[in-house]
C-alpha cells in the first residue's frame, strides 16, 4: 500500500535516529538548525518544485518561476524567525530550456535574491529528459533566542495568521481553467515571503510557536500541535477568507505566517504588528489542552465537521 508523504517523511526520521546529529536540530520544522557560536544559529531548508506538480510551464514565465523557487524557501527561513542570507539552486533542465529560458529564469531569481539580500553561492545544472526540476536549499542566520519552532504552542495562546488567505488557492483554480493572467493567478505566480514580518515575530518573547502556511492552515497548524502536544479551537468566522473559508484553510501556498501569541499579549501585538507592516494579524482561534493533536472547528459558536485537509504532494 503506499505511503502518504507524511508517513514517508515520519519513517525517514525514525531511520536516521541512530546517526549522531553532530550538532544539527533535524527533521520536524521549517528548518534544520545548527549552532555556529557566539548565540547564533544557522537554519537550512530545502524545497523541490516539479514541472506539472508545482507549476506548468505554460502557465507562468521563467521570469516569475525563478521568483517563486527562491520565495518558498525563504518563506521558511522566515517562519524560524531568521534571516535569509544564501541560497543554493539546482536546475534540471530540458534541452529547449537551456538558453534563453534560462537565463530569464536566473533574471528572476536574482531579483528576489536582491530584494532580500541572499547570495547564490552554489548549486548544480544537469539534463532533463522528463521536465524542468528545480530544487533550492536556503540558508538564514538568527539569534539563539528568537528561534521559533513548532513545538513551543502553549495551552490558552492565541492563534494567528499574518494575513488573507485563499488567493493562490483560487489562483491555481483560474490557472487550471487556462486563465493565467488573472489578478489571483499572479498571486499563484508571484508569491511575497514575510520576511521582516518573521524576523520580527522571531524577537518576541511573547510568540511562541510559528511556520509558514504552504499547504493551507489545515495542514500546518495541525504540525504545530502534533510537535506541541496540544489542540486547538477554529472559529471559521474568523478566518481571514479571501473567498470560501474551505479554500482558504485548504488551499495552500498563501506563504503567510500562522503563529501562537501569549493570550495577555495578544492584544498589544496586534496593535505593533499593525503599526510596523499596516495591517494587525487575523485571530483564527486558541490552542487547548487536550490528548489529541487535532483542531475542534466552530460556527456560531457550534462545533462543525468539515473534511478539511491541507494540500498533500502524493
Amino acid at each position: 500500500m503506499p505511503m502518504s508523504e507524511f508517513g514517508f517523511i515520519a519513517s525517514v526520521r525514525r531511520l536516521f535516529e541512530s546517526v549522531p546529529s553532530n550538532g544539527f536540530e533535524g527533521i520536524g520544522d521549517d528548518c534544520a538548525v545548527f549552532p555556529f557560536g557566539e548565540g547564533e544559529s544557522l537554519v537550512f531548508t530545502t524545497d523541490l518544485l516539479a514541472e506539472e506538480v508545482h507549476f506548468l510551464r505554460r502557465a507562468t514565465s521563467p521570469f516569475l518561476l525563478g521568483r517563486k523557487s527562491l520565495a518558498v524557501n525563504i518563506s521558511d527561513v522566515a517562519a524560524m524567525g531568521a534571516r535569509p542570507v544564501a541560497s543554493m539552486l539546482s536546475l534540471a533542465l530540458p534541452r529547449e530550456l537551456t538558453g534563453e529560458w534560462a537565463d530569464e529564469f536566473m533574471r528572476g531569481y536574482h531579483d528576489m535574491s536582491e530584494h532580500y539580500g541572499v547570495k547564490l553561492i552554489g548549486g548544480d545544472t544537469t539534463l532533463s529528459e522528463s521536465g524542468l526540476t528545480v530544487n533550492v536549499v536556503a540558508i538564514g542566520r538568527v539569534p539563539e533566542g528568537c528561534i521559533k519552532r513548532r513545538s513551543a504552542a502553549c495551552e490558552d495562546d492565541v492563534v494567528m495568521v499574518g494575513g488573507r488567505l485563499g488567493a493562490s488557492a483560487e489562483g491555481l483554480r483560474d490557472i487550471l481553467r487556462g486563465e493565467y493572467d488573472t489578478p489571483n493567478a499572479l498571486i499563484h505566480k508571484n508569491p511575497e515571503p514575510q520576511v521582516a514580518e518573521g524576523i520580527w515575530l522571531g524577537s518576541r518573547h511573547d510568540v511562541h510557536a510559528m511556520m509558514d502556511i504552504s499547504d493551507g492552515v489545515a495542514s500546518a497548524l495541525v504540525h504545530i500541535l502534533e510537535a506541541s502536544h496540544v489542540g486547538a479551537v477554529v472559529d471559521v468566522e474568523s478566518v481571514p477568507a479571501v473567498s470560501d473559508v474551505g479554500t482558504a484553510v485548504c488551499g495552500g501556498e498563501d506563504y503567510k505566517l500562522l503563529f501562537t501569541v501569549a493570550a495577555d499579549r495578544a492584544d498589544g501585538l496586534r496593535s505593533e504588528y499593525a503599526a510596523a507592516f499596516g495591517e494587525a494579524p487575523f485571530v483564527i482561534g486558541r490552542i487547548v489542552a487536550s490528548e489529541s493533536p487535532a483542531i475542534e472547528w466552530r460556527s456560531g459558536g457550534r462545533i462543525i465537521t468539515p473534511d478539511w485537509h491541507g494540500f498533500s504532494h502524493y
